[in-house]
């Protein structure tokens, strides 16, 4: 069972800048244990489970060129210097 000091909620609390009152950290404790019992045996739990993992699967394609005319974009553009938009400058130059 995971358990939690009062001194050790302390100082999270201070690290967060959250004020606790005195009259609460031994509910907050007591909620704070609970949770990470709970988590603690999902932990356990989950641990029995074996699943594929599909995290970080190249999936290659083919690459498709489609044209698409640029007029009916620029249209829309608030400004454009030819077949360009004109966006506001927000990188410095150092020339």
């Amino acid at each position: 069972m995971t358990k939690i000091t009062k001194e050790e909620l302390l100082k999270v609390a201070r690290l967060s800048h959250v004020f606790l009152p005195e009259n609460e950290i031994d509910g907050l404790i007591a909620d704070i244990d609970n949770v990470l019992t709970y988590a603690a045996r999902v932990g356990e739990i989950a641990a029995d489970v074996e699943e594929e993992t599909k995290k970080n699967v190249n999936v290659t394609r083919e690459d498709v060129v489609i044209p698409t005319p640029p007029q009916p974009l620029l249209a829309q553009a608030p400004e454009r210097i030819e077949d360009f938009f004109v966006v506001p400058m927000i990188l410095e130059s150092n020339e």
